[in-house]
């Protein structure tokens, strides 16, 4: 069976899920080779083995973390040169995406991204889309060359499938360009303990319907109820009212996960692009024609300040 290069996303060897879900679509077109990059590749082997990887291409230098993603493009080009995989599988993140179109660039092939599924095909893999702000899903599969395809976070449920995971150095030889760019501080994110919201399997989002930054606390707590990361429409971050980074939609970060709970948000297309392939949406709008009622699973027409607290004290009961 032709193997498949996964590479790996990791905090100094933490495997974090993405690259779990990675491994599992892989083994439906071949046998997973993890390619780990940077420290901790003994601790992240056990992990990788479990779930599929037949053995882990690991490469170890400070060009990984003092430079940005080039150095770990010549990584991955020397793994695709070792390998001659059928497929290179990569996460959805904004650095995946952009060491994926590198990799297209240089072994001249075509690049699918932001895939939700992957399947076995006659000529191929092929990769399920949700495109046109999510109104349609697509099949689509790579005509020239070894497909590279970015996977979308959330898009399978890992599943373990222990293998040898053999760990085997991988030599690198870094270009000229790898050190154009360099980074020259780093400054830690402030962990507020809940989980990344691309990553989460539920989220909770908050939109212009909140009215304020001193109200989104209410959406903050059904998220600590429900485990969930927090999200806002772009209306709530123009608005100052919530950061950025938490922005869900078409200009902010897309996510796909098993329940999305969407707090006075109107659903404009810009949003919905960013949460209509979540497995089952809640909607919670005193608007009754609002457009987010035109996708959900459930729907609630009330006050988000009653129905909210009310929601989070349920959950918190049912808990306890």
């Amino acid at each position: 069976m032709a193997e498949v290069l996964v590479y790996v996303d990791h905090v100094d060897g933490a495997v974090r899920k993405p690259t779990l879900e990675l491994l599992t679509l892989a083994r439906r077109i071949g046998e997973p080779v993890a390619v780990h990059l940077g420290a901790g590749a003994d601790t992240a082997a056990a992990t990788l083995a479990e779930y599929g990887a037949v053995k882990v291409l690991a490469a170890d230098a400070a060009e990984f973390a003092d430079y940005l993603v080039v150095p770990k493009v010549d990584a991955l080009e020397a793994a695709y040169n070792a390998v001659s995989p059928a497929a290179v599988l990569l996460p959805s993140s904004a650095e995946g995406k952009e060491i994926a179109a590198r990799l297209a660039v240089r072994i001249g092939s075509g690049i699918i991204t932001d895939a939700v599924d992957l399947e076995a095909g006659d000529e191929g893999p092929v990769a399920t889309q949700s495109v046109f702000a999510a109104s349609y899903s697509t099949k689509s599969r790579v005509t020239k060359g070894t497909p590279v395809i970015t996977v979308k976070p959330n898009s399978a449920a890992p599943e373990a499938a222990p293998a040898a995971g053999t760990v085997e150095q991988l030599a690198v030889s870094f270009g000229e360009k790898s050190t154009g760019t360099k980074v020259v501080s780093r400054t830690p994110r402030e962990s507020t303990g809940r989980p990344d919201l691309t990553e989460a399997a539920i989220v909770v989002s908050g939109g212009r319907g909140v009215n304020g930054a001193e109200n989104f606390a209410i959406v903050e707590a059904l998220a600590d109820s429900l485990g969930a990361a927090v999200g806002a429409s772009r209306a709530a971050v123009d608005a100052g009212w919530y950061p950025h980074t938490n922005q869900v939609g078409q200009t902010g970060k897309s996510v796909s996960p098993q329940l999305y709970i969407a707090a006075g948000i109107s659903g404009a297309i810009q949003h919905r692009a960013g949460m209509q392939t979540s497995k089952t949406i809640v909607a919670i709008n005193k608007d009754a024609e609002a457009p987010i009622f035109e996708l959900v699973d459930y729907g609630v027409v009330g006050d988000l300040f009653e129905v909210v607290p009310q929601l989070t004290d349920e959950v918190k009961a049912r808990k306890g």
